[in-house]
């Protein structure tokens, strides 16, 4: 009797231990998209794969909560006299996802082939979604978006002879006297396309053009030695000191941001929007058949429950694929192996088409991306810069996160692409060889297409006791107002998995004699300098992802702590040579020399061989600029 009794308690453990109880759980509304009022009774059913999880009803007040295991679902929302809506949901662990879903009332549908008319652009867009692509039903539909290769020819197009490309002036960044401009405020950037363009250069012995060299892109487009955040923040905050190199009186400050590593498994889904410029100036190797290498090759990293959609644009803008999972990798590859060049270049459709696809698959708790491939050259429909990053600031409110990869020469439009990705909560990167697309899609895939920390901005304040003036070095372009640090509304930089961010200070000390450029004293105010010992207050601030109020880091520095590493030295090298190619009125004793010396001497772990390429670069340089 007792053995049985034995048996029934352990069978009944083991039941008790084959419950999967939820630990997430899914909030929503439902209202009228036109009235706002909430829908009660409406269906909402839940499937993960092809099994139903659960199928609940929406309240009296249009609400509903359902609890879910972590995971990807889809939710099928329905209702009486309304279209149903179909969304993708990712459920993390001990957290809540929430959704608003609006409900339209019953429209007819039209199948098959059908022709937009976007109310923001006076263009038609021509969205294409076969189940099956072949070249017969794709080049009959993109007949409607560009012409045929037989009739237009990339040697056919009127293309202006000569260098067109185009880059925003930088002024560069001088001395800030502490006493009346004490506060330096910035956004970060991880953008390394500037790095990958004047690799370019050099490597067909040129010159770089001098606004073509932001110094910020050159030193992150290294990873750093900075530990892995420990306090509960998505990054690490890293400071160190040492002299300048280039200017024996000053001294040299860095701050450093090491965003998290984050398991694959642990990434959310993604939907991904390649949004690519099939147009006529796209014809040359090294813009589509190079562009086309390198998604053949981000196609290949994709996970099961990833999936890619991908749209065109040349004189209008198409849908090519639709909404496809990863685990169906031939039938994007043989949608990228079809696509041709030619016509003009309707950019601000393909924008407009790109989001819309993206925001129609959105997985609500998961990553996703548009990521525009081009040269920049939009000359059809919306082409202003302002018009378009205004069209991007608007759509980046949906979620959407964006990714610009610029391609080619001779007509390469620098400044818009910059604008536009720093407009849309993205990054910005330059593929020059098809290595270069290995390292975004394949070392650094998570970094590019994952974003842990968006709006990050940093503020640093000097103590004039210690400190007389002090001049940020790059960043020009992402310079904000002091008070924008403490504005949630105002946009800024974001970091992606594994990131790591670097700022570099030249200042002067107290007790130097030099002068420094100022305005006349203040009449009518007192400026008190405090007896702190504190070399600096260093504030950051980021949101979430998927947040809207942001979060403080505050680090005081005391004087006479600072310790400095293989980093600071790196940094500094990358940032004079920098310097020289912009022949920088701030370079100092600048050389070449000095500057692969140093980068010699604190390569440290180069698994990559990126920074043995850097020092070939320099020595390139080096011939070049004698």
């Amino acid at each position: 009797m007792k053995k049985l009794v034995v048996i029934a308690w352990i069978v009944l453990l083991g039941s008790f231990k084959t419950v999967d109880t939820p630990t997430g759980t899914l909030t929503g509304s439902i209202i009228d998209d036109k009235t706002g009022k909430p829908i009660p009774a409406a269906s909402i059913v839940i499937n993960q794969g092809k099994h139903q999880v659960k199928k609940e009803v929406s309240r009296n007040d249009g609400s509903f909560t359902v609890a879910l295991n972590p995971g990807s679902y889809s939710v099928s929302i329905s209702a009486k006299d309304y279209e149903t809506k179909k969304l993708n949901v990712f459920i993390k662990k001990n957290e809540s996802t929430k959704l608003l879903v609006t409900l339209t009332k019953s429209l007819v549908v039209i199948d098959d082939l059908v022709v937009l008319e976007e109310e923001e652009e006076d263009v038609d867009i021509f969205c294409i979604a076969e189940s099956e692509l072949s070249r017969e039903k794709y080049s009959k539909a993109m007949g409607a978006i560009m012409p045929s290769t037989s009739q237009y020819n990339v040697a056919d197009m009127p293309y202006v002879e000569g260098n067109t490309e185009e880059y925003d002036y930088i002024s560069e960044n001088g001395f800030k006297d502490v006493i009346s401009d004490p506060l330096s405020t910035f956004s970060v950037d991880v953008d390394r396309a500037s790095y990958a363009n004047v690799r370019r250069f050099l490597s067909q012995n040129q010159k770089p053009y001098k606004d073509a060299v932001r110094i910020e892109e050159l030193i992150n487009y290294f990873d750093y030695d900075y530990p892995q955040p420990k306090n509960g923040h998505p990054f690490s905050v890293t400071i160190e000191g040492n002299s300048c190199p280039w200017n024996s009186a000053h001294q040299l400050l860095l701050v450093g941001l090491k965003g998290e590593n984050i398991n694959e498994k642990d990434i959310p889904p993604s939907n991904l929007v390649f949004l690519i410029d099939v147009s006529g100036s796209m014809g040359s190797e090294n813009k589509l058949p190079l562009l086309k290498h390198a998604f053949k090759y981000l196609v290949e990293q994709l996970r099961p429950e990833d999936k890619v959609a991908i749209v065109v644009y040349a004189g209008a803008a198409g849908l090519v694929l639709e909404s496809t999972p990863g685990t169906n990798k031939p039938k994007i590859t043989a949608a990228l192996d079809l696509l041709q060049s030619g016509g003009s270049t309707a950019g601000g459709a393909g924008i407009q088409l790109a989001y819309k696809v993206a925001k129609e698959n959105y997985i609500h708790g998961g990553n996703n991306r548009v990521i525009l491939a081009s040269d920049g050259d939009f000359n059809v429909g919306v082409s202003s810069t302002s018009e378009l990053v205004r069209t991007i600031e608007e759509k980046r409110k949906d979620g959407i996160f964006l990714t610009i990869l610029g391609f080619g020469m001779g007509n390469y439009k620098d400044g818009r692409m910059e604008q536009l990705s720093n407009a849309g909560n993205g990054n910005y990167a330059y593929i020059d060889n098809i290595l270069e697309a290995k390292k975004m899609f394949g070392t650094e895939l998570w970094g590019t297409l994952y974003t842990i920390a968006k709006d990050v901005k940093i503020q640093v304040e000097f103590n004039p006791a210690k400190v007389k003036a002090y001049r940020l070095i790059g960043y020009e372009n992402r310079i904000l107002n002091k008070e924008d640090f403490n504005d949630d509304k105002k946009d800024a930089g974001d970091i992606g998995c594994g990131h790591t961010v670097t700022a570099l200070y030249e200042i002067i000390p107290a007790n130097s004699e030099e002068t420094v450029y100022n305005v006349d004293p203040l009449i009518y105010t007192k400026q008190i300098v405090s007896n702190s010992n504190d070399l600096m207050t260093v504030k950051i601030r980021y949101k979430k992802p998927d947040e809207d109020y942001s979060k403080l880091i505050t680090k005081r520095v005391e004087a006479g702590t600072l310790t400095h590493s293989n980093n600071i030295l790196f940094a500094s090298a990358v940032a004079e040579f920098g310097m020289l190619l912009r022949e920088s009125e701030f370079k100092g004793s600048s050389s070449f020399a000095h500057s692969i010396s140093r980068a010699k001497s604190s390569i440290g772990k180069d698994e990559y061989g990126y920074r043995n390429d850097l020092l070939k670069m320099m020595e390139i340089a080096e011939m070049l600029y004698k």
